[in-house]
């Protein structure tokens, strides 16, 4: 399908990665792997034809569709979800204005039995024919069902995308790129927006996508549970086996060992060369045989190890002082936006020491409820925090809590105080931002930097309760799991809203789930609330979502019914019309016969018995007419 040779790319002077080569072939479903900035979402932008590249080729199948999610993406307004999301099908879109504009012209014209007419006809027939194979009669059903896929809700599909947070706008747009069967997807990060139902079923949708899939992404769980082959890029190389991440590692690291192995023999074989040689060359008699062994060193291959990039985080959250029993206490809690209704009449006490996780579908009011314990938005009903709490905030947003005008070294003496300020460039270069890499505007840096940047912030403040909001989106899996050490390591009160599986897992051990106002406790960790959340709820949704889907397919089989019956009726309304004009035709003859030479005419016994029948023709076709225009205006 594509094939990818030699390829390099540089930016100020420095490669990026150079001389590249790898092949994806259908049924490829690639998990592309590297620390933040190695290049992975490069190479997805020059595999989709967005971003140039120094040298190399890249060379693709004719008419190859790749379909690319990016990072950020540029929201259009004023449309409906469903309107957007139809936005997909533009060839079925063209072919539906092209058979509203010939039946508006068939409306519009009454001389039904000239070529023209008859030509839009067989025009006619034969875009629909094309609709037909192209799935027009299908893919609002789909264009439903993935929708629900991936969390919407059938009342949400006449909302304009204007109402809705940048998450569920990017879900649209993996909705519609799901829609357009693409031979190559490119997903970069597709997880940072999507809770643990709709991260479920992406897998399972991606587990039998036909085509190739190339996914950039932090959840381990994620990549294992899809993908069969990983390239890592590191260093400036890249590393290709066809085996899912976790055995990606395992296979790695044994190869490394091995030519660790192999490098050690071929080293003690050298130098027991070099000793021959040195020994002989005393010898004017084994002079030759020097020569021989110092030709036989040059021709020899050397074996190389992979080079690994082991430059990660160091990352500690210190406890300032120790709080009360209760750290937060909540009674009565709601919020509302305009009309919308978050939260309603939620209770929670969170005790020192605890581990907690928020979880639930996105809108549910997991982020507000973290807002209105940091106190950042107003709310109804009673937060009361305990003795000496202080609490450190990671929002989901990073982006808007950092000003892009200021450089990473200005952000943190900001934010920094006169104890720990000499500090600033110690833990900066803890979190890997080393040498020139601080006088880096914020605006440049990558979402995984900027998480890093904002994490680095969070030690310069006193704290003994942490409350996160997705704090590994962007982050790359070698940080993200650094991330998750700290926490365990974390003596404090943690409160944690996350929809990665695998980083949970460990992590918590109260969890919360947040639906249709209200909250809901699991005493237990991730692995039991999903256990727990299979037989209460999944359930019940996957029934739900099954006689949903039979009644799409039935709506879609009797949408398909409906617009056969609409075209054997219009074709038979265009005979009937037709058959109509030839029989006035004939009798407006004979009316005009009758009148100029009656004798004549009338000479014929038979005449007025046929004009009879003619007339009573007309009559029964004129019914006719009018009962298939009835079904036709009902069909409509």
């Amino acid at each position: 399908m594509l094939n990818i040779h030699k390829l390099s790319i540089s930016f100020q002077g420095d490669y990026l990665f150079e001389d590249i080569s790898f092949r994806l072939k259908q049924g490829d479903k690639v998990g592309l792997i590297g620390k933040n900035g190695a290049g992975k979402s490069t190479l997805l932008k020059i595999i989709s034809g967005e971003t140039d590249y120094d040298s190399g080729q890249v060379a693709q199948e004719k008419e190859l569709k790749v379909g690319f999610l990016k990072q950020d993406i540029d929201f259009n307004y004023g449309k409906t979800i469903l309107d957007e999301a139809y936005e997909a099908f533009t060839e079925i879109k063209s072919v539906e204005e092209k058979i509203d504009d010939i039946n508006h012209q068939l409306v519009e014209r009454t001389d039904y039995e000239s070529e023209s007419y008859h030509d839009l006809m067989v025009e006619l027939n034969e875009v629909q024919h094309q609709y037909e194979i192209l799935g027009g009669y299908n893919y609002k059903g789909e264009t439903e069902k993935i929708l629900q896929g991936l969390g919407f809700r059938r009342e949400d599909f006449e909302k304009l995308t204007d109402t809705f947070s940048g998450g569920w706008r990017m879900r649209i747009e993996l909705a519609k790129l799901l829609l357009q069967n693409n031979d190559i997807l490119l997903l970069d990060e597709p997880t940072n927006h999507l809770d643990i139902e709709s991260i479920i079923w992406l897998e399972n949708f991606l587990k039998n996508y036909q085509g190739a899939v190339v996914i950039v992404s932090h959840d381990k769980m994620f990549l294992d549970n899809i993908t069969n082959r990983t390239i890592e890029i590191s260093l400036g190389r890249i590393y290709d086996y066809n085996k899912p991440y976790s055995k990606y590692l395992v296979l790695r690291q044994e190869i490394r060992e091995q030519q660790l192995a192999s490098q050690k023999n071929q080293q003690k074989q050298i130098e027991q060369t070099e000793k021959l040689i040195e020994k002989f060359r005393a010898k004017a008699s084994k002079a030759t045989m020097a020569q021989s062994l110092i030709k036989k060193l040059d021709k020899m291959d050397r074996i190389e190890v992979d080079e690994d990039d082991h430059s990660v985080m160091t990352l500690n959250f210190p406890i300032s002082v120790t709080p009360g029993k209760v750290v937060i206490e909540m009674e009565n809690i709601s919020k509302n936006y305009d009309d919308l209704q978050v939260l309603e009449h939620v209770d929670l006490k969170i005790e020192r020491d605890s581990k907690t996780a928020f979880v639930g579908q996105n809108g549910q009011g997991k982020s507000t409820l973290a807002k209105i314990i940091v106190g950042e938005i107003e709310h109804k009903g009673h937060l009361k925090l305990g003795h000496n709490v202080q609490i450190g905030y990671f929002a989901q947003n990073q982006a808007e809590y950092l000003d892009g005008s200021k450089t990473v070294l200005d952000t943190m003496i900001d934010a920094a105080n006169e104890t720990n300020r000499p500090k600033v460039r110690d833990i900066l270069g803890s979190f890997l931002f080393r040498g020139d890499e601080v006088d880096k505007y914020v605006k440049v840096l990558s979402g995984g930097e900027r998480n890093r940047l904002a994490l680095a912030k969070l030690l310069l403040q006193p704290l003994n309760v942490l409350v996160m909001d997705e704090p590994t989106n962007h982050l790359d899996i070698k940080s993200k799991m650094v991330l998750k050490e700290a926490l365990k390591r974390f003596e404090g009160t943690l409160i944690l809203v996350s929809h990665d599986r695998d980083f949970l897992q460990g992590l918590t051990n109260v969890v919360y789930e947040f639906k249709d106002k209200h909250i809901k406790e699991y005493l237990g960790d991730i692995n039991f609330y999903l256990e727990q959340r299979n037989y209460e709820t999944l359930r019940e949704a996957e029934k739900k979502t099954e006689v949903e889907k039979i009644k799409v397919e039935k709506n879609n089989k009797q949408s398909y019914e409906d617009q056969k019956k609409l075209k054997s009726l219009n074709n038979k309304l265009s005979k009937i019309e037709s058959q109509i004009t030839q029989i006035e035709k004939e009798i407006k003859e004979w009316d005009v016969a009758l009148a100029t030479n009656y004798d004549e005419t009338v000479s014929d016994p038979k005449f007025f018995d046929h004009y009879q029948d003619k007339k009573k023709t007309l009559d029964k076709l004129m019914m006719e007419w009018e009962a298939k225009n009835e079904a036709i205006d009902k069909l409509n």
